[in-house]
């Protein structure tokens, strides 16, 4: 954006951005996107495209009859987003996973596909304590099981934040069993947590790893050949060779996951490691072992 406040609802800003991103890059807008999409009558699409062109970019659209539609003007500039490819796809993978939950909503971009994954369902009794102790700073007494101790746990946890990684959800909060800040994945509680009277005397501006950032170096592998790291450069947006990723120092171990990187093996197959990390011995403390 260009403004760093919009005198706008959200819900409205919400569809003014869908219009924008749609005309941006599939190069025709219709009220049918609108309609669709957030289930809004003909009247209001046509309302927040004329609001879109009245308040937001007058320039940026122009109607053509023949295509029914309005197209972008050759001087569009982005005015409510950022104008990126990502922008577009984030889009379609909220659509597409809507579209996996309600077959019958006809939401449009139909060209978009998403791998269906398992359902960790998380209990509503589980997650509404753990949410009211973030905000207010609440201990938790919790059964908590793991893989290396799968039988009952019970614990005292205060937790601070909710975090999605490695495709699932954790909750970071400090442990009184074991006196420092863990993470705990939230489908491995497997009671309710009860709110204890006292409140933690540790917050999440005690937990260090947290509050630590670290810059990740990923390069590739430099077994592969000048012109296969030029297509793994390109493949990750790296600049000059390097693509670098400030990340929490509590969080690089989950970035290395997704990234499919074990720090204790390398690959036979340069083709199969592709990227490496060029500055392993910074972030090795923060990485489990």
């Amino acid at each position: 954006m260009t403004d760093a406040h919009w005198p706008y609802r959200y819900d409205l800003l919400l569809r003014l951005r869908l219009i924008e991103i749609v005309a941006l890059w599939e190069g025709r807008l219709t009220t049918k996107h609108l309609c669709d999409y957030f289930g809004i009558r003909r009247q209001q699409a046509s309302k927040d495209i004329k609001k879109y062109l009245e308040e937001i970019a007058p320039e940026n659209l122009i109607y053509d009859s023949s295509q029914k539609g309005y197209l972008p003007s050759p001087e569009f500039s982005p005015r409510l987003t950022q104008g990126t490819a990502e922008e577009y796809l984030h889009l379609l993978e909220r659509n597409s996973d809507l579209n996996l939950h309600f077959e019958r909503l006809d939401l449009g971009f139909g060209h978009c596909h998403q791998l269906p994954l398992p359902n960790r369902s998380i209990s509503a009794d589980i997650l509404r304590p753990i949410i009211k102790a973030c905000h207010n700073n609440l201990r938790l007494e919790v059964d908590y099981r793991s893989i290396n101790d799968p039988k009952p746990d019970g614990r005292v946890i205060a937790p601070h934040s909710l975090v999605f990684a490695a495709n699932r959800w954790h909750v970071r909060a400090y442990c009184e069993k074991n006196q420092s800040f863990r993470d705990f994945v939230l489908t491995r509680f497997f009671e309710a947590p009860e709110i204890e009277d006292a409140k933690s005397t540790k917050t999440e501006s005690d937990d260090v790893n947290w509050n630590q950032y670290i810059t990740v170096i990923l390069i590739p592998d430099r077994r592969l050949t000048h012109e296969q790291q030029a297509v793994i450069e390109c493949d990750y947006g790296m600049d000059n060779g390097k693509l670098e990723i400030t990340i929490r120092a509590s969080l690089i171990a989950y970035l290395l996951r997704s990234l499919n990187i074990d720090i204790h093996t390398i690959n036979a197959d340069p083709k199969a490691q592709q990227i490496v990390i060029d500055n392993l011995d910074l972030i090795r403390p923060w990485v489990f072992d």
